[in-house]
């Protein structure tokens, strides 16, 4: 775990390394003052016996008092200045490197964690490590020297004072020691309880609308109720334990200082040992430092009890590889839009019973379009996900160019294949920086073309500001069927080898479907087309249809052999085309196109 946060250090190595040192000549300084001051208590003693005459040694011993305290002042602020310095510089890194990782990630490797999850490792748990590891280099090292360095300065005065340091410095060891073990699974817990409230907001949120049409703010209100409940459980539960060590310490500190001058003041009273008025002094600071020493560890192991979890969550996903190797000798060009499939079998883990896919065999020739059509579940999107390898087929091979995808490399695969998903994604900005999602460096003319081509530009030149309109946050300010419009223009500026429409256009009327795919028919006539859709309607045209049932194909066909070979889909056909009152009205409300 530490050799892999280790490698987000990066630049703030030096001040990670600067920090500790300054600790150790603040804590040097601090050991030193109460030793100088026994000598200078000493020499004020010989000016009142012996007339004065050692003046210059009191001065001296004053300026070098004066000096080491402005000495670990100055190591304190610039230690302080350096350690807020590595720290939030080590968080940033980790953010970053996290967020990078993330990128990499295929969707296999997504599906183990939830958004919820991914949220709180790159915020709360990040924030956690960041403030442990302040704590570490400045505190962690600056309490041990203190706490050695002053049992060896009270061994110099009076070793029999040592032992007393030595074993409350035991008794508070055992106590720190069991409060973390009891302490460390409350935060685990508490985490993964952090995770859940993420889901639970980020779910009601986005999903407003439907809590509202359906009138459940009070079911989510009670949910959202029972996931703060019990983070604050868990907390409670924490805090109860860590809220035990301070006075635990405390009382184990002050009976030591009670026993401390009690001992003391007899020995110098009695003039047994090596005690005297003079050394009790510095005996009583080198006993706050030793304590207080010991505080210092225990509120630095409560920040690392506190963050050994959320360490461990970081690294899951540092040391997350895809599981999208990398080819040796990736190639770098994609011939055509031709897609093979050959006896594919797809499983969405090693862990799975049942294949997604099972013995999938067809062949696309470059500039086809081709309809895929089948039951809710039957496998079409895991299909399609196969060939800008989103996921990689369990057995066989899928080939895209005649080559197969795993060979490819894998920004040049997919910006050949552009999909166009059911579920639109948008994002913050205008509408022509979405559409420039496409190609970065498309011109005005080229977003018109694309917006026209995808039916598109009607709306937008009714918008206030056009392509330059705002469309919040996930395009809040335009309808579902606009949006699926925005993202096929998006997906035609790419120019791709293949396109994939799953169900893309479910959210427009059949007569906007048909302009759209006569437009790309027209437009982009070398370009591989596959449609997904639950319409007959937005295939029949298709150069052929293959129809999946239960993750195997049942049928590939045009439209009319189809019609007559394959009673899947004759009956989709039926039950849409036909409908129940025989007009010949689809129940889209479109003409019988049969």
């Amino acid at each position: 775990m530490l050799k892999t946060l280790h490698k987000s250090l990066r630049e703030y190595k030096v001040s990670s390394i600067l920090t500790p040192l300054l600790m150790v000549g603040e804590a040097a300084m601090e050991i030193i003052i109460p030793f100088l001051m026994t000598y200078l208590i000493k020499e004020i003693k010989n000016i009142g016996s012996e007339g004065g005459i050692h003046i210059g040694r009191v001065v001296l011993f004053a300026c070098l008092m004066v000096a080491a305290a402005i000495f670990a002042l100055l190591c304190g602020l610039l230690g302080a200045r350096l350690s807020a310095k590595a720290s939030c510089g080590f968080a940033h890194n980790l953010r970053e490197d996290m967020y990078n990782n993330l990128q990499s990630f295929s969707f296999a490797n997504i599906d183990n964690y939830s958004t919820s999850s991914l949220i709180t490792r790159i915020t709360t748990d990040v924030t956690n490590v960041q403030n442990a590891y302040q704590m570490c280099i400045r505190m962690l090292v600056r309490a041990p020297i203190l706490f050695v360095a002053a049992i060896i300065m009270t061994c110099l005065i009076e070793p029999s004072m040592a032992l007393i340091f030595v074993a409350a410095a035991v008794v508070l060891g055992v106590i720190v020691a069991i409060c973390m073990f009891k302490v460390i699974p409350y935060f685990r817990t508490m985490f993964k309880k952090y995770d859940k409230l993420n889901e639970v907001v980020q779910e009601d949120l986005t999903a407003i609308r439907v809590v509202k049409s359906y009138v459940r703010e009070e079911y989510e209100t009670e949910k959202m109720k029972r996931a703060t409940q019990e983070v604050y459980d868990y907390s409670v539960k924490a805090e109860k334990v860590l809220n035990f060590l301070m006075p635990s310490v405390q009382f184990v500190m002050y009976s030591t200082m009670i026993i401390l001058l009690l001992v003391g003041s007899d020995m110098a009273i009695n003039g047994w040992g090596n005690v005297d008025f003079s050394n009790l002094q510095a005996l009583i600071t080198y006993a706050m430092q030793i304590l207080s020493g010991v505080i210092m560890v225990a509120m630095c192991l409560n920040f690392v009890s506190m963050s050994k979890g959320s360490a461990d969550r970081i690294c899951e996903v540092l040391t997350e590889h895809t599981t999208l190797p990398k080819p040796e000798q990736p190639v770098t060009e994609v011939a055509d839009g031709s897609v093979d499939f050959d006896d594919v079998d797809f499983f969405y883990s090693q862990k799975a019973d049942v294949a997604v896919l099972k013995d999938i065999t067809f062949h696309i020739k470059s500039g086809e379009t081709v309809g895929i059509i089948g039951a809710t579940g039957s496998g079409k999107t895991s299909l399609v996900s196969l060939i800008p390898r989103l996921y990689d087929a369990t057995q066989g091979s899928v080939k895209v160019g005649g080559v197969d995808v795993k060979n490819y490399n894998l920004d040049i695969l997919r910006n050949s294949v552009a999909m166009v998903l059911q579920k639109n994604v948008l994002f913050s900005g205008t509408i022509a920086e979405n559409l420039r999602w496409g190609d970065e460096n498309a011109t005005d003319e080229d977003l018109r073309l694309a917006a026209k081509q995808a039916c598109a530009e009607e709306f937008i030149e009714n918008l206030p500001g056009k392509y330059d309109y705002d469309l919040g946050q996930g395009g809040v300010n335009v309808s579902g069927g606009q949006k699926q419009r925005l993202c096929i223009a998006r997906a035609m500026l790419k120019k791709p080898k293949v396109i994939i429409f799953d169900d893309s256009t479910s959210a427009v009327d059949t007569k906007t479907d048909a302009q759209i795919r006569a437009a790309l028919k027209a437009h982009a006539p070398q370009t591989t087309k596959i449609i997904i859709a639950q319409r007959v309607a937005s295939v029949e045209d298709a150069d052929k249809i293959i129809v999946l049932d239960d993750g195997r194909i049942c049928g590939i066909g045009t439209h009319d052999q189809l019609i007559v070979s394959n009673e899947i889909y004759r009956e989709v056909y039926d039950s849409q085309v036909k409908g129940n009152d025989g007009t010949g009205k689809s129940i889209e409300g479109g003409e019988n196109n049969g």
